[in-house]
C-alpha cells in the first residue's frame, strides 16, 4: 500500500507545480502589457516637400532639349510662345490636363477650362493636340501640337 500513498502525492505535487507555473505567467504577461514603456518616445518628423521638375518630366513624355527656348526674340509670335509638352486626355468626359511651357519657362499642368495666359484658355484636347482660344465655347485660336517621337 506504500506505492498508492506515493503516487498520489506524485500527481498532487505535479498539479500544484503547474498550477503555479500557469499563475506565474499570467502575473508576469499581466506585469509586462500593463507596464508603459520606459524610454521617450523619439517624434516623427515629417518628410521635406518634393518639388516637381518639369524638365525632368519633359524628358520623361519624350521631349528634346528646350536649348534653343531660351535663345528666343522677345517679339515672337503666338505660336512659338507656347509648347505642348504632355496630354492627358479624358476620353469620354472631354475634360484631362496638359503639360504646357509659356514662353520657354518649365511646364505646368493646365486642366480644360483653365487660363493658360492673358486671354487664352485651355478649350480641349486630344491625345497628341491642345487647342487654346478666347473662352471654353468659342473658337480655337491656337492648336498645339505634340513634338514627333524620335
Amino acid at each position: 500500500m506504500m506505492t498508492n500513498s506515493y503516487s498520489k502525492w506524485g500527481v498532487r505535487l505535479g498539479t500544484l507545480a503547474l498550477w503555479a507555473l500557469a499563475g506565474a505567467s499570467v502575473v508576469y504577461w499581466g506585469l509586462r502589457l500593463s507596464a508603459r514603456p520606459a524610454g521617450l518616445t523619439v517624434p516623427v518628423v515629417a518628410p521635406a516637400a518634393v518639388a516637381p521638375d518639369a524638365q525632368a518630366m519633359a524628358r520623361l513624355l519624350g521631349v528634346p532639349a528646350a536649348g534653343a527656348a531660351a535663345a528666343r526674340a522677345p517679339a515672337a509670335s503666338l505660336t512659338s510662345r507656347f509648347a505642348l509638352i504632355g496630354v492627358l486626355a479624358g476620353r469620354s468626359s472631354g475634360g484631362g490636363a496638359a503639360l504646357i511651357a509659356v514662353d520657354g519657362q518649365p511646364a505646368k499642368p493646365f486642366r480644360v477650362g483653365a487660363v493658360v495666359d492673358e486671354g487664352l484658355v485651355l478649350q480641349s484636347l486630344d491625345p497628341r493636340q491642345a487647342r487654346l482660344g478666347a473662352s471654353v465655347d468659342g473658337p480655337a485660336t491656337l492648336t498645339l501640337d505634340m513634338p514627333a517621337k524620335n
